[in-house]
């Protein structure tokens, strides 16, 4: 039985969406619920067939989308990050890449009894890891700075380099192997390549000038977006056969890494419109999946799996990253990520349905071996990596460093005392002017809005274990600590005393307030009133000889913030702990040196 096209279109947002939010209450990756959706009424209940639902749009659709993910992708990337982790993300992308194209392709010819052609295409597919999947597991995995940093930048990176290299090799079956062939794939990526960097600049350029001059409101900067980015993608694909993904990926990050607008609109489009996206593709795709394709397979797919996650991938880590500087465990814990996710999905559908058309021999078994690639990495990359990074020791089961919210200018003074003391500080503010004075000052920021999804995505959490919401909206601090408690615990998540008249503090319920930093009277109007009456940040040691009293005395009007330790575990003085720091231990304060201190 099959449903009605209303029916139908209705089910799969359900699912997608439910899938979403199962994922996020469960804390697990969201493809899988997605995978589990589209199996559900595809394969196994049969009520829904795509290519009878959408039938020739099919093919538009899907690579529409695609383009639209990959454009999310390259907003995603700011060249000022590039450059701490650059030398092992590019030779990831490239030389890694290269390993990999090559050693899927072999294992798919002498495993899979692909030929040449659809072995390498297959090979150019699976070079693509899976930002959507690798980004939701470094967050919960939380390893050490430099590698988190590398596997998100590489997840991100790699995705168009997978596509525009499936591009050229589909272009040379289509055309002719040989000389040819190999003639006209240079050829297409040389056009490629000046077509991207033309239509994709132009198209930058013409939304920064729109927005710029304000001939634009705000409710259309989104469909301006969207309008700009698929009329992008439609041209250079006439100009040049598949090359939109390319053209796309770089109108993003050129508008990612501009400064002349702000593109905040724009990003709360592209946040909203990726789960959208890879809600409805991953369960469409998933749906069109026969299992008795995957069963024809036999053991054979899955000793192509074993070979993509036990060799391929630690071959292309370690020939990459050769004289990069990371060290064997390093290195050990990056060849266990590789998860593949909607874009390897996205690409080889598209694939398949073009050269199924062609009349390719086994072109529909493209996708199956994909969707078995994608669900095996899943499966043994998820539960596996976050233990492996703790048996490493490149990743803190307890991380001391402190997320942020709010870099106005005492924030920054705070942010810089606790980083001189050796702890990892990360400030999140969505005010330019506030994280440019932030980086200034040498600590590591994101520049966006802290309540949005996609940040939460976005930032590197390495050796981050508390979120302090320093902002001077009370509301915007208590949504704050709603939305951070699921990713650091209701017990790691503060914020400042909100700023009301006394007695009026029971306006907030105290379910929506997390624990209330320092002192129920030490608000935003406190700290600035006192900062700019020369107050300071200031470390103290407390020995035997200057104890915690004697400090009071000398200080009478310090505020004490932070207990450092002699285990150099960093403690959050709150409201209602108000804990003593012992001789060997250090104390963080808000003080003002007076002549007779």
């Amino acid at each position: 039985m099959t449903l009605s096209p209303l029916i139908s279109l209705a089910s799969i947002l359900f699912l997608g969406i439910l899938a979403q939010w199962l994922a996020w209450r469960l804390h697990v990756p969201s493809i899988l619920f997605l995978l589990l959706s589209g199996f559900l009424i595809g394969p196994i209940l049969g009520v829904l067939q795509p290519d009878a639902l959408f039938g020739d749009i099919l093919l538009p659709v899907v690579s529409l989308s695609v383009a639209l993910i990959l454009f999310e992708g390259g907003m995603s990337l700011e060249i000022r990050e590039w450059r701490a982790v650059g030398h092992a993300v590019r030779n990831l992308v490239t030389i890694g890449a290269l390993v990999t194209w090559v050693s899927a392709a072999l294992a798919a010819h002498w495993l899979l009894n692909f030929n040449w052609s659809l072995s390498v295409l297959l090979g150019a597919i699976l070079i693509v890891t899976g930002p959507t999947v690798v980004i939701p597991m470094l967050r919960q995995i939380r390893p050490v700075e430099r590698i988190g940093g590398i596997l998100k930048w590489e997840g991100i990176l790699i995705d168009p380099v997978g596509a525009l290299v499936a591009v050229l090799v589909f272009e040379v079956i289509t055309i002719g192997e040989g000389w040819h062939g190999t003639t006209v794939a240079l050829a297409g990526l040389l056009k490629t390549t000046i077509i991207g960097v033309g239509l994709g600049g132009a198209g930058a350029l013409l939304l920064i000038v729109l927005l710029k001059r304000h001939w634009v409101p705000d409710f259309l900067q989104n469909p301006m977006t969207l309008m700009i980015v698929l009329t992008g993608f439609v041209l250079s694909n006439l100009l040049q056969e598949e090359s939109g993904l390319f053209t796309v990926t770089l109108m993003g990050i050129i508008l990612a890494n501009q400064k002349a607008v702000t593109v905040k609109h724009i990003i709360e489009f592209k946040e909203n419109l990726r789960v959208l996206l890879i809600s409805v593709l991953f369960i469409v795709l998933s749906a069109r999946l026969e299992f008795q394709q995957v069963a024809r397979l036999g053991w054979s797919a899955l000793a192509f799996l074993a070979v993509m996650i036990l060799i391929s991938r630690p071959l292309s880590v370690f020939a990459a990253c050769a004289g990069s500087g990371m060290n064997f465990k390093e290195k050990l814990f990056v060849s266990w990520m590789a998860p593949r996710g909607i874009v390897a999905a996205a690409v080889s559908s598209v694939f398949a349905l073009e050269l199924a058309k062609k009349g390719v021999a086994n072109a529909e078994h493209l996708v199956s071996v994909t969707f078995i690639i994608i669900i095996g990495t899943i499966l043994v990359y998820g539960p596996t990596a976050a233990p492996l990074a703790r048996r490493l020791g490149l990743a803190d089961p307890d991380p001391q460093g402190l997320l942020l919210l709010g870099a106005h200018p005492w924030a920054v003074a705070l942010g810089v005392a606790v980083q001189r003391q050796g702890f990892p500080v990360l400030m999140v503010d969505s005010n330019y002017n506030n994280i440019q004075r932030a980086r200034m000052a040498g600590l590591r920021t994101y520049y966006g809005n802290a309540l949005y999804k996609h940040t939460l995505d976005e930032i590197n959490l390495s050796g981050i274990g508390r979120m302090l919401a320093l902002t001077s909206n009370d509301e915007v601090n208590s949504l704050a600590v709603q939305y951070y408690s699921d990713e650091f615990g209701m017990e790691h998540v503060y914020q400042l005393a909100p700023s009301t008249k006394t007695g009026e503090q029971e306006e907030f319920a105290p379910e929506l307030l997390g624990r209330i930093l320092f002192s129920s009277g030490a608000n935003h109007v406190y700290f600035a009133s006192r900062v700019e009456q020369g107050a300071e940040f200031k470390v103290t040691p407390m020995t035997e000889e200057f104890p915690f009293a004697a400090y009071l005395r000398r200080y009478p009007d310090a505020l004490p913030m932070f207990v450092i330790t002699e285990e150099n575990k960093l403690i959050v003085l709150t409201a209602d702990d108000r804990r003593e720091p012992k001789p060997g231990e250090k104390i963080l304060a808000l003080v003002k040196e007076t002549a007779n201190a």
